[in-house]
C-alpha cells in the first residue's frame, strides 16, 4: 500500500434494488436481514451498511461468491449504481450527493473502469479504443494519440496499435481495456472481475502484469474478484463480502491467519500459506553484534550465554553486514585474534520482509539462518528451516506472535 491518507471513504452504504426501496430500507434499519427484506417487500438488499477506508495508492481486493455484493459496491463507486443511502468520499467530496454535471466531470478525470468482458469497439482499432476516454475529454487529437500510443508501450501492446480488437487474443484485448483506462491518468481505477474471463495461464499473467504496473504506476485501485487466490495474490488488503455485508477486511496475511468466522475459514481452508505469508511476520527477533561495539571475546561469551550457535553483525546503520558462529569466535579467541571483520563470514542469505516463505525454501536448505531486513536495508531478525515449516501450518493470528484484527460482530457487520 503507497499511503495510508484515504483515497476514498465509504460510510454507511447501502443499495436496495427495487422501485420502492424506502420501506425495505426501513425494515432493514430495524435488523431484517436479505431473505427478510425479499420476502416482505419484494426489494433485494445488494449493500448492507458498508463503511471502509481505501488508501492511495493501495490495491484493495473486494470478493465475495456471486450474489455477495461486490460489483454492486464498486459500480456505487462512480454511480453506475445509484445508491439508496450512505456517503462515498473521493478525496473529501461525497460523489453519491453530487450532481450528473459534476458526477460526470468525476468520471472523466478521477476514475477510470475496467470491465469483465472489455468491452472494446470492435469497429475501432486497437489506438483509437486506447485514445477513446481521452477523445471524450476533448483532449486535442495529436496529443491524446501520443499518449495512448505511451500507455499501450507500457502494457506491451505499441506494435498492435494498428489492429482491430479481434486480431488479438483475449489476454492482450484485456491488456487493451486496461491500456483505455490507464491513458486517462484518472488517479482511481476500478475493476470489475477485470480478468475472470481469462483462461487460467492468462490470468496469473495479467495479476502479475497489473502488480508490475501498480509498482510503477501507484494508482489507487478497487478490483472485484470471485477468487480468494487471486485476492491474497494482488491485494495489499482484502474485503470478503457475504450477502452485502463486508464479513473480514484485512492484509492476506490476517485473513489466512485469523478468519473471524467459518465462513471465510471454508474461503481459506485450500489456500497455500507459503504464498500469502511473509518473511516479515514470522522473523524472529535477535539481538546482532554491533560492529566496532564490542570485542570478539565479548561476542562469544554474549553467545555461550545465550546459548547461540551463530549471530549476525550489523553496522552503525543496523543494516546486517556479516555473521558470527560460535566455532569461529572459539577459534579466533584461541588465536589471538580481535578483528570481528576478520571472524566474521561475509557470504550470508538475505531476504526483505515483504518476500513470500515460497520465495525462500531455496535458502532455507543451506543451513544458515537467513537475515531479514526491511525496505530501508535494517536488519529485523532471522528465519530458519523451522521457522517455515511451523508457520506454514499455523492457523490463528496468536501462533504469528500478533495483535488479532477486528471480528466481525452479529449481523454479518464488520468492524473497519
Amino acid at each position: 500500500m503507497e499511503s495510508s491518507r484515504p483515497k476514498i471513504k465509504i460510510e454507511n452504504l447501502v443499495k436496495i434494488y427495487g422501485k420502492h426501496p424506502e420501506q425495505a430500507l426501513k425494515l432493514f434499519r430495524q435488523g431484517g436481514n436479505r431473505d427478510e427484506i425479499l420476502q416482505a417487500t419484494g426489494h433485494v438488499l445488494g449493500v448492507a451498511d458498508v463503511t471502509l477506508s481505501i488508501g492511495e495508492g493501495e490495491l484493495f481486493v473486494i470478493m465475495g461468491l456471486s450474489g455477495s455484493g461486490k460489483s454492486t459496491l464498486v459500480r456505487c463507486l462512480n454511480r453506475l449504481i445509484e445508491p439508496t443511502s450512505g456517503h462515498i468520499y473521493i478525496d473529501d467530496e461525497d460523489v453519491a450527493r453530487v450532481d450528473l454535471k459534476r458526477l460526470r466531470e468525476i468520471r472523466r478525470t478521477k476514475i477510470s473502469m475496467v470491465f469483465q468482458r472489455f468491452g472494446l469497439f470492435p469497429h475501432k482499432s486497437v489506438l483509437e479504443n486506447t485514445e477513446y476516454g481521452l477523445k471524450m475529454r476533448g483532449m486535442d487529437p495529436d496529443q491524446r494519440r501520443q499518449m495512448a500510443l505511451d500507455t499501450l508501450e507500457v502494457v506491451g501492446l505499441r506494435k498492435w496499435a494498428n489492429y482491430a480488437p479481434s486480431a488479438l487474443s483475449g489476454g492482450m484485448q484485456q491488456r487493451v481495456g486496461l491500456a483505455r483506462a490507464l491513458a486517462t491518468e484518472a488517479p482511481i481505477l476500478l475493476m470489475d472481475e477485470a480478468f475472470s474471463a481469462l483462461d487460467p495461464l492468462i490470468r496469473r499473467g495479467m495479476q502479475d502484469e497489473l502488480i508490475r504496473l501498480q509498482q510503477d504506476l501507484h494508482r489507487t485501485v478497487v478490483f472485484i474478484s470471485h477468487d480468494i487466490q487471486e485476492a491474497l495474490k494482488i491485494g495489499d488488503r482484502v474485503a470478503i463480502m457475504k450477502d452485502g455485508y463486508l464479513v473480514q477486511v484485512g492484509t492476506p496475511e490476517e485473513i489466512v491467519t485469523n478468519p473471524v468466522d467459518d465462513y471465510i475459514a471454508a474461503f481459506t481452508q485450500d489456500v497455500n500459506r507459503a504464498q500469502v505469508l511473509k518473511t516479515g511476520s514470522i522473523a524472529r527477533k535477535t539481538v546482532p553484534f554491533i560492529l566496532g561495539k564490542g570485542s570478539v571475546q565479548g561476542a562469544l561469551e554474549d553467545m555461550r550465554t545465550h546459548q547461540r550457535e551463530q549471530m549476525y553483525v550489523v553496522d552503525r546503520h543496523g543494516s546486517p553486514v556479516g555473521l558470527l558462529t560460535l566455532d569461529n569466535l572459539e577459534t579466533a579467541v584461541s588465536e589471538g585474534t580481535d578483528d570481528i571483520k576478520a571472524v566474521m563470514e561475509t557470504d550470508f542469505p538475505t531476504v526483505e520482509t515483504a518476500t513470500s516463505l515460497e520465495e525462500i525454501f531455496h535458502l532455507a536448505q543451506i543451513g544458515v539462518p537467513i537475515a531479514v531486513v526491511g525496505t530501508s536495508g535494517k536488519f529485523k531478525g532471522v528465519i530458519e528451516q523451522a521457522d517455515i515449516f511451523a508457520s506454514i501450518g499455523r492457523l490463528t493470528q496468536d501462533d504469528l506472535g500478533r495483535e488479532p484484527v477486528p471480528a466481525a460482530s452479529t449481523g454479518g457487520r464488520v468492524a473497519v
